[in-house]
């Protein structure tokens, strides 16, 4: 088993990364010596495939969804593993997009990944999540020494929070600039669809909160991004939490109203106790089920 590990000497945060990984291997290797795996793939319908199965079919994708655990270090190596083989495939065609970056972020992730700015200027300037060295800034690296595109696609959470408190006619009131950093305010939402209609039943327990809207709303946001950003030839690698793209739903859906003929290839991540077998609730989350044990290191 191969593991990833980013050295500098002039990064203090780079051993957390290291310390990160060198978890990884230990439980990983440990766990092998007792019959067991760090994590087992899936295929939709439970049955387990190779790790090189699931970077062979997402070598043949238009877009791939990759739904993570934020805090699980499996799903994140995976990524970068994945980033890596379909970079080798495609080249700059290839496009990485992020839930974790927000769209009024672009423009300094960019300069990022032009050498304009340096590491301490965008970490200080950005608003970066609590596992952004552990988790993210190694994407970054890699995208940045191969010249790969960068997408920040996620709405600015304070609007999110803000439809979530008060509605989507409260998104009226911003300005056309402000609007611009989210999906038309005329998107709609599929209440029907399961991860949906779970978040409309939570909110009759929420006081009037719109949670399914708020959700939707950064789905609706991240699929219209990401189909402005694409070119005809290129590829989408896209990094977000499972929800937004569990049962080919969330951002898969908005991709599909417009590109129905997209060829979508979506992962999930999922833990449980014992790994040996895919549970019921599971089977169907994704084309690739990574299912990694409940006592596995947690990067946050």
């Amino acid at each position: 088993m191969k593991f990833l590990v980013l050295y500098d000497h002039t990064n203090e945060h780079t051993m957390r990364i290291f310390y990160t990984f060198l978890t990884i291997a230990s439980f990983s290797f440990t766990s092998l010596s007792q019959n067991e795996r760090a994590f087992v793939i899936y295929n939709a319908k439970g049955k387990k495939v190779s790790h090189k199965k699931m970077q062979k079919i997402a070598l043949q994708q238009e877009y791939v969804f990759f739904g993570e655990y934020h805090d699980n270090p499996i799903a994140h190596w995976l990524e970068y593993e994945l980033t890596v083989s379909m970079f080798k495939h495609h080249g700059q065609r290839l496009q990485l997009g992020f839930e974790m970056f927000e769209r009024d972020q672009q423009m300094l992730l960019g300069e990022y990944m032009k050498n304009l700015v340096n590491d301490q200027t965008f970490e200080d300037s950005c608003r970066l999540w609590p596992n952004y060295t552990t988790d993210y800034k190694p994407l970054l690296l890699f995208a940045k020494e191969n010249a790969i595109f960068c997408n920040a696609d996620n709405i600015p959470r304070r609007y999110a929070s803000l439809l979530f408190k008060r509605g989507r006619p409260a998104l009226d009131s911003l300005s056309i600039d402000d609007q611009a950093f989210m999906a038309p305010l005329d998107f709609v939402v599929d209440s029907t669809l399961s991860q949906y209609a779970a978040l409309k039943d939570m909110e009759q327990h929420m006081g009037g909160s719109h949670m399914m809207e708020a959700q939707a709303i950064k789905d609706a946001t991240m699929a219209h991004f990401i189909l402005l950003q694409k070119k005809d030839n290129d590829v989408v690698l896209h990094f977000n939490g499972a929800y937004h793209s569990d049962f080919y739903q969330g951002i898969v859906w908005y991709i599909r109203q417009a590109k129905p003929e997209a060829k979508i290839g979506t992962i999930s991540t999922v833990t449980q106790t014992d790994i040996s077998k895919l549970d019921d609730e599971h089977k169907g989350k994704a084309d690739f089920i990574i299912c990694v044990p409940e006592t596995m290191t947690r990067t946050h």
